[in-house]
């Protein structure tokens, strides 16, 4: 099960939005690993950002780095530079930029003015959103590892990246952005189980 109209979506962005990007970077003269490695570092000021406070500037450049990351896939196809290694690079700074923004979450709990119950609370919401999440994305890697290839799942990297940059941009808004790391750990776990099944069930139709 996945979000109705996900896929649809997702040719949609291909189309008017990676493809476009994709050429523009091409005419730029960067390679699909430089914007890989751009996307990072854009996620590790994200983090510093949020870990220093600034909390609206950390979500738009969050998203920045997400957005990134839309083009690296398409610039490889559109120049014929699409490796093994190079889809390794992109799965790896993918999870470790996202890892980076979760370091900055804990340490603006650890300086706010939380009460101890509520930077518990928020460290824990926050530790099992990033359990969950890399245990969806390991899922997956390790079923194509299987030769099964699947995106299922309510909670991918696509909707913890909106909702994260979303919760970072309306930070200023009481208990907004512990309620959506509770959330997004709530529906991580969900998924991680939904795309393990899928798995199974995709194994079992192999002859």
């Amino acid at each position: 099960m996945a979000l109705p109209g996900r896929e649809q979506l997702r040719s949609a962005v291909r189309s008017y939005f990676e493809e476009p990007g994709a050429r523009l970077f091409k005419a730029l003269g960067l390679t699909p690993n430089a914007v890989t490695l751009l996307g990072f570092a854009v996620c590790v000021l994200s983090a510093w950002l949020v870990a220093s406070g600034w909390l609206i500037w950390g979500g738009a450049v969050f998203l920045a780095g997400g957005i990134l990351d839309l083009f690296d896939g398409a610039l490889a196809r559109l120049t014929g530079q699409a490796t093994p290694f190079g889809a390794l690079l992109d799965s790896v700074f993918d999870r470790l930029g996202e890892a980076a923004l979760f370091v900055g979450l804990g340490i603006y709990a650890l300086r706010s003015d939380y009460t101890d119950d509520q930077r518990a609370l928020f460290i824990t919401a926050l530790l099992l959103a990033l359990i969950f999440s890399q245990g969806v994305s390991y899922l997956r890697a390790r079923g194509e590892g299987l030769g099964v290839f699947t995106r299922a799942g309510l909670m991918t990297r696509t909707e913890r990246v909106a909702l994260l940059g979303i919760g970072l941009l309306l930070g200023w808004i009481p208990w907004l952005l512990p309620g959506l790391l509770i959330l997004i750990a709530a529906v991580s776990c969900f998924t991680l189980f939904q795309r393990m099944f899928t798995i199974r069930n995709m194994l079992n139709k192999d002859p």
